[in-house]
């Protein structure tokens, strides 16, 4: 039993919440590093993940089919209303002004100057909102000031609108926001027809829509439901910029073979014009809403998920039910969430990822891990963190698995074959813990290869010990074990005493374990292509380990507890060319290994679907990379 595991997986997983915290990604459990780098899927929220949250009202379409330009960039109420290029003074458009008293008194957010700057809370809709307003004219705390609110109706993503209960000098009055299908629901009867086309063309265009109502709400008021003959006023539609570095990380998911999709409660319009400008949806039929998912059997929810890229006006509730058919059709799902009511689907995921700037603390509590910058970049990078600690995990264990079935096979053949036994238990303690203790905690710290995010997700349910882990382990301690064994018997007929063969052995099992440290560091790349200079830390440990050995021989009290002497530097150098043949074997099995799996190492490709149009689950080669849609 090789001592130093635990102690060594603790460290590579250490090293790596370190590694992902440097890079903005907080992990709250240990067994998330390398799950997220399991992951097949990432459904992302669209706001503040995808996009920085920082909405701006950019347009207006007012009901009579007036369109208004509005300038300045986020929150800050810095900019101005146009109508056709030119200024507009909001007293010529009593339309306009009706539109802004709409969008501050059905408002949760706050906008205010404070020392010299402006200063903002709440959802970032509202905010977008005031910002619009002021420059109209209009304020919340004036306008609350000439219609206090008596009542409301919160937002909540089921209802797709909010409204709010004014009085006036004519009694009470509702103001209502929402989805535009929803709020002409509620309205007098007209010509909404060209206003629900405007609102389509301004989310094919990537904008945000609202549409603003109002009404008599006196009969509403004690007992708020949902309103009736309104009024409309018009569309608003606000633009949320993408993310810094998004648009790469998509692409280096598509990379990785991770399968990106969109879960959002924005119109199906908006998300496709942003999930095509990301680059992994592209046709109408891959936007599936939450009114088609209404009704859906578990089995026809997984035929959606394997299509499907966007997910628009979704209920989280339907979210979660999105999550578990995902995990039904195979894939390791990582899903991100930042509300009280994206918990069930963060507990449901195999990984949920909370936001830290906007999450709330359910959603942190229900979470593996937390994105400190809110960014879907950052997820990409924890990702690469996550395979990297895979990777390292995998090589601490086969170093000290494969060195410590050698070291059985050396003392099995010795008792079977009637020979003195080649190493003493404090020697072994000495090798497992000691020398090769130093070397397996600073291989925890090797960094990536490089091309982690090139590679295909590895399939959730395979194992530590797969057919490589395996082959790797059995030819290195076949060799080693037979150098070691064979030297030993030809120690003894050649007269050396037990002391002797037995301190020789031991120097020569050092060296092995050094010269190995190098086979260790990828499983597929020969150790002549890794310079040692890109591993510091493993460099250092194993000239350490091999200085302390050296130390321990020269050291009356070393010489003393492990029976060790010096040898001569011939005995060194005829000890480390034989030590060279377990690095000759593993570059023969690792050519041989390219040979017979040449694309075992290639990027994804998008395998053809099934006869019913989805890719085959069970081989995670044939899920659709996004850049390939």
């Amino acid at each position: 039993i090789p001592e130093g595991l635990p102690v060594a997986l603790t460290v590579a997983l250490a090293i790596a919440t370190n590694r992902m915290a440097r890079r903005g990604v907080i992990v709250r459990r240990l067994a998330a590093v390398e799950g997220l780098g399991s992951c097949t899927m990432i459904a992302s929220d669209k706001t503040g993940t995808l996009t920085c949250n920082e909405l701006t009202v950019r347009e207006i379409h007012l009901v009579q089919g007036t369109s208004i330009e509005v300038t300045g960039e986020g929150f800050a109420p810095d900019g101005q209303v146009l109508r056709e290029g030119h200024p507009l003074e909001p007293s010529e458009c009593p339309a306009l002004e009706a539109l802004a008293r709409v969008s501050v008194l059905c408002n949760e957010a706050d906008l205010h100057r404070r020392d010299g700057g402006w200063t903002w809370r709440g959802d970032p809709t509202d905010v977008a909102l005031l910002a619009m307003a002021h420059k109209v004219g209009w304020n919340r705390e004036g306008a609350l000031e000439r219609h206090p609110q008596v009542n409301e109706i919160p937002f909540e993503p089921e209802r797709q609108f909010a409204a709010t209960f004014h009085r006036d000098d004519a009694g009470v009055r509702v103001f209502v926001k929402g989805a535009p299908e929803r709020v002409v629901a509620m309205c007098k009867s007209g010509e909404h027809g060209k206003l629900l086309e405007e609102a389509e063309a301004m989310a094919g265009r990537g904008f945000r829509v609202l549409a603003l109502a109002e009404g008599p709400g006196s009969q509403l008021a004690d007992a708020p439901s949902e309103p009736s003959g309104l009024t409309m006023l018009g569309l608003i539609g606000m633009i949320d910029p993408l993310r810094p570095g998004v648009r790469e990380a998509v692409a280096a998911c598509g990379e990785a073979g991770i399968v990106v999709c969109m879960i959002t409660g924005d119109h199906p319009v908006t998300a496709l014009a942003i999930a095509r400008d990301l680059g992994f949806a592209h046709e109408a039929d891959q936007v599936v809403t939450g009114r088609e998912l209404e009704g859906m059997s578990p089995e026809q929810l997984e035929h959606v998920v394997a299509k499907a890229r966007v997910f628009a006006r979704v209920a989280p509730r339907q979210k979660l039910e999105l999550v578990e058919a995902a995990r039904r059709a195979g894939h390791y799902v990582a899903v991100t969430g930042d509300g009280v009511n994206d918990a069930p689907a963060l507990r449901a995921a195999n990984i949920g990822v909370a936001m830290g700037k906007a999450g709330t603390d359910v959603a942190r509590e229900a979470a593996e891990l937390v994105i400190s910058d809110d960014n879907f970049a950052s997820i990409v990078a924890g990702v690469e963190e996550g395979r990297v600690a895979y990777d390292n995990v995998r090589k601490v264990i086969y170093l000290l698995i494969s060195t410590g079935t050698a070291e059985v096979l050396l003392l099995g053949a010795a008792v079977f074959g009637a020979l003195p036994l080649p190493l003493l238990p404090v020697q072994i303690l000495w090798l497992n813990l000691v020398t090769n203790g130093i070397q397996d905690v600073a291989l925890a710290f090797e960094p990536s290869e490089g091309d982690v995010l090139r590679r295909r997700p590895r399939p959730p349910r395979e194992r530590v010990f797969n057919r490589l882990m395996i082959e790797r382990t059995v030819v290195a301690a076949v060799v080693m074990s037979t150098v070691w064994l064979a030297f030993f018997v030809w120690a003894l007929r050649a007269g050396w005493s037990e002391h002797d063969a037995r301190n020789s052995l031991l120097l020569l099992v050092v060296l092995f374990q050094f010269v190995h440290i190098g086979n260790c560091r990828s499983e597929t790349k020969s150790v002549l292509r890794l310079s040692p200079f890109r591993s510091p830390v493993l460099l250092w440990g194993s000239l350490t380990a091999l200085a302390v050995h050296f130390a321990v021989m020269h050291l009356p009290l070393g010489q003393r507890i492990l029976g060790v002497q010096p040898v001569s530097l011939t005995t060194w150098l005829v000890h480390l060319g034989l030590a060279l043949t377990v690095f000759l074997a593993m570059e023969v099995h690792k050519w041989s290994w390219a040979k017979r799996h040449p694309d075992h190492d290639d990027p994804p490709r998008h395998d053809k679907p099934d006869a019913t149009g989805s890719p085959h689950v069970g081989d995670r080669s044939s899920l659709p990379a996004p850049s390939a849609i």
